[in-house]
């Protein structure tokens, strides 16, 4: 009897398990946010118009240097002119042409640059694409999906493209480098091939980091789908990794036997295999076939390399291969754009007058526009709340406002040289009419040392030091040190 009941529980565990399992998979994909495929089309749109857009103006500017390189070259040498420039010249604009068509078509194959956050976003709405539940009968959320799949596939093939395009000028550039290297005028022309070649793939690079940035409804519904088995299992099968290394079948998933494995992985050298290959070479290179021990050796030479590696990577952090290694000072702000340079925040400074009353906190909102890794320039208004004449009698009133210019210039780590100059109204005042008056404001000019410190990702603390050297011409005459405590977004 109690076999009977033990196997009839264990029954109803095993039907009910993939239910369960089924109803949390429904309910998972029942609470993916519809805003997620608004959010992802949208994104998807903007950074394909982004990249088509500096794709466009990079092969016109490297079609017309070719241009004027030809028309130079021709006073020289006509024919030489002819064969070097005019077939490039051709081909540069039909990439240009082909640029706005789609003939470069998305594919699971890895093209030499895998992104596993777009290879995740496919994914993902492939997987609601195939998913009932998700779509139900609803026309308005297959439209919309259908739609935002198919941005992330255009913005895809635009990537894609973009790597074709940076290969292309990367390689002519070096080709006019040896076609060209008998003739000493044309140095300055290839440097601006190289600038462009190589800001063109600080570029592609940047919106490809601006573009992993997950909206909330976005990180929401990757966060659902991730919990949910099916979609784990979707991602073995269709992600291009697992094209790649054929993941279901080397984690076992299909049940592949060791000769499977082993034939699936012929021509893959093992660790074994190439340490063996290399005692052979060091030992036949050494006097009479011993040499040292090759581990040591390739250790040690392997450790020279990477010093030597990391030491570039530190002054080009961004820089993938040797092709693009820049023969210039690269500015790294040339590939940001104009809002992408500005820094938003704000400070706090508490004073008091010269007869210690009424005791007033400076409020101030500030921008400040990047024009260098090291420095910025910006402008801020500051607005003087008085609050009371001590903690026995808390009275809030206007005590002025002020207008301030500043420069910052990195010295060394997290100090900075700050310096600036002000406009600034002292006087309580009841209307905005009373700051007319000319004669009432004081100007103040400020040197001193700024402190900043890393609050969370998006957000940095500042603590500034500084001296109003005309802090004496000032009637009344009001305190030369000033102390901030602010803030940068």
């Amino acid at each position: 009897m109690k076999r009977i009941f033990v196997f009839t529980l264990l029954l109803s565990i095993v039907s009910v398990t993939p239910i369960a399992a089924q109803d949390s998979t429904i309910a998972a994909l029942k609470s993916v946010p519809a805003k997620y495929l608004s959010e992802v089309s949208s994104k998807s749109k903007k950074f394909e118009q982004k990249l088509t857009k500096r794709t466009e103006k990079v092969l016109s500017r490297f079609r017309r240097q070719e241009a004027k390189m030809q028309q130079k070259l021709s006073k020289i040498d006509s024919v030489a002119a002819n064969n070097i420039f005019t077939r490039s010249l051709d081909s540069l604009g039909n990439l240009k042409a082909n640029l706005h068509k789609r003939t470069a078509k998305y594919g699971k194959a890895l093209n030499g640059q895998y992104n596993g956050y777009l290879d995740t976003l496919t994914n993902s709405l492939s997987f609601l694409k195939d998913s009932k539940e998700f779509l139900g009968k609803s026309k308005a959320v297959t439209d919309k999906l259908n739609g935002s799949l198919q941005s992330v596939k255009d913005l895809q093939a635009k990537l894609q493209y973009a790597e074709q395009v940076k290969t292309y000028i990367r390689e002519r550039r070096e080709q006019l480098k040896n076609q060209l290297s008998q003739y000493t005028a044309f140095s300055k022309d290839l440097q601006k091939l190289n600038k462009e070649a190589y800001y063109y793939a600080q570029q592609v690079r940047e919106y490809k980091e601006v573009f992993k940035d997950r909206k909330k409804a976005e990180a929401k519904a990757l966060e659902l789908l991730q919990k949910t088995k099916a979609f784990n299992n979707f991602m073995e099968k269709n992600s291009q990794l697992a094209g790649l290394f054929n993941m279901r079948q080397l984690t076992g998933g299909s049940g592949m036997s060791s000769a499977d494995l082993e034939q699936s992985l012929a021509g893959l050298q093992t660790r074994t295999q190439v340490e063996q290959l290399i005692q052979q070479r060091m030992g036949g290179a050494a006097a009479g076939g011993s040499g040292p021990n090759a581990n040591a050796a390739v250790s040690q030479q392997m450790d020279a390399a990477r010093a030597q590696f990391d030491e570039l990577k530190k002054n080009f952090p961004d820089v993938d291969n040797a092709a693009e290694m820049p023969d210039f000072k690269p500015n790294e702000m040339k590939t940001k754009s104009f809002l992408q340079r500005l820094e938003f925040g704000g400070n706090v400074q508490f004073q008091r007058s010269n007869q210690y009353f009424p005791t007033t906190s400076d409020i101030a909102g500030q921008v400040a526009y990047k024009f260098h890794k090291n420095g910025s320039a910006g402008m801020g208004l500051a607005y003087k709340l008085g609050i009371g004449t001590g903690w026995d009698n808390i009275a809030f009133s206007n005590q002025g406002v002020g207008f301030r210019s500043f420069v910052d210039w990195k010295l060394k780590g997290t100090f900075f040289l700050n310096g600036g100059y002000e406009q600034n109204y002292n006087i309580p005042f009841s209307s905005l009419t009373e700051l007319k008056n000319a004669d009432t404001w004081t100007g103040s000019g400020l040197i001193g040392i700024s402190k900043k410190y890393k609050i969370s990702n998006k957000l940095k603390g500042t603590a500034i030091l500084l001296f109003d050297f005309l802090a004496n011409t000032h009637v009344p005459r009001t305190d030369p040190i000033k102390f901030r405590l602010g803030y940068n977004f």
